[in-house]
């Protein structure tokens, strides 16, 4: 899981096994950011479509950004906060960019510790690249 600014750099990054649901993940991966500040809005695809996850992000101060499941009955955002999601190609390129760390591609670690340190060196290298 991953959480990049408006220009596709990491502020967040978390690893964790496949089977848990990603609205589930949101919460750690907040809680492992690099910065103090919580994001302003998190625009996420349709899994992120949840009242739990979005009444968890208000309390916090956070605005999410998502497009509705098909199956929704009641809809709570209109097309004007969806027009930021078009942008969610910026966080699609910073996992472009983490795989051109040829170690993070294939996992080599047997440790988890050891593969989320290379994780966040690559993050490091990237926030250094384009600052």
């Amino acid at each position: 899981m991953a959480i990049a600014d408006g220009a596709g750099l990491p502020l967040a990054i978390t690893i964790a096994s496949a089977s848990p649901h990603e609205t589930t993940l949101v919460d750690q991966t907040l809680n492992a950011r690099f910065l103090a500040d919580n994001p302003v809005r998190l625009i996420g695809d349709t899994a992120y479509d949840s009242d739990g996850l979005d009444q968890r992000l208000a309390d916090c101060g956070i605005e999410l950004i998502a497009p509705h499941r098909s199956n929704r009955v009641n809809r709570t955002q209109d097309g004007r906060p969806l027009r930021r999601y078009k942008r969610r190609w910026k966080v699609e390129r910073l996992f472009a960019w983490l795989q051109n760390s040829r170690r993070l591609v294939t996992r080599y670690e047997r440790r988890a510790a050891n593969f989320t340190g290379f994780l966040h060196l690559a993050c490091a290298m990237i926030l250094l690249r384009h600052l």
